[in-house]
């Protein structure tokens, strides 16, 4: 595993050098069939550097928190636009993510957005990016197009019941803005059905909880 991701680390400039060895065995009189293994070990190495890109080095960075690794490594993404599109949308999501941890709300919307346009290869993957759309809207006051990124979140489904949670509390609170309590109730219900465990999301329940149980219907 450590041979093949130093591999993938170095891609672009072994790539280069094993066509620079083609080229020189070319100059000194070999023929072009003898050396054209060569050329084309390296034309697969640039290509995989450009179309499928260095992500799987991102795995253990993210798996132990060095966000700064992590940043290091799609930085050395040049041309993102080139990316195979399920890894040009798991890239988009990566940095959208990243922007979060800054608080930078403004490329944080942009990059998930972009990775949503193109469709994740993970469906749990769009939920979770849809719901952070939709708190970003409601975090600005846009309450409409917030709801309508959770909907197409629940619609999507989500890798972890907490998240599926927070969607449902978010809902809860968006219909109880609205005076249509019954729905919020329903939404209050699906989010306590989901059983989270979180600490900050048990809290909010217990907080929605205690209002919601005095609203009459």
């Amino acid at each position: 595993m450590k041979f093949y991701n130093t591999i993938i680390k170095y891609r672009f400039w072994l790539s280069l050098v094993v066509i620079a060895a083609a080229v020189a065995l070319n100059l000194t009189g070999t023929g072009f069939w003898p050396v054209f293994p060569l050329y084309f070990v390296g034309l697969i190495g640039l290509l995989s550097h450009f179309f499928i890109g260095p992500l799987r080095l991102i795995q253990e960075p993210m798996e132990s928190g060095n966000v700064d690794e992590v940043e290091r490594i799609l930085n050395t993404i040049w041309f993102p636009n080139l990316l195979y599109k399920p890894v040009r949308s798991t890239y988009y999501t990566i940095k959208g993510n990243l922007a979060m941890m800054k608080q930078d709300f403004t490329a944080a919307e942009k990059h998930l957005k972009k990775s949503t346009d193109l469709g994740s290869p993970m469906p749990e993957a769009e939920g979770a990016n849809k719901l952070q759309l939709g708190m970003m809207a409601m975090q600005r006051g846009d309450l409409k197009q917030g709801e309508n990124y959770i909907r197409a979140a629940i619609r999507a489904g989500f890798a972890d019941k907490e998240s599926e949670a927070v969607a449902y509390l978010t809902m809860c609170q968006i219909f109880m803005n609205k005076r249509e309590f019954r729905a919020a109730k329903d939404f209050f219900r699906k989010a306590k059905a989901c059983k989270p465990t979180t600490k900050q999301v048990v809290d909010q329940i217990k907080e929605v909880e205690r209002y919601i149980s005095r609203i009459p219907g």
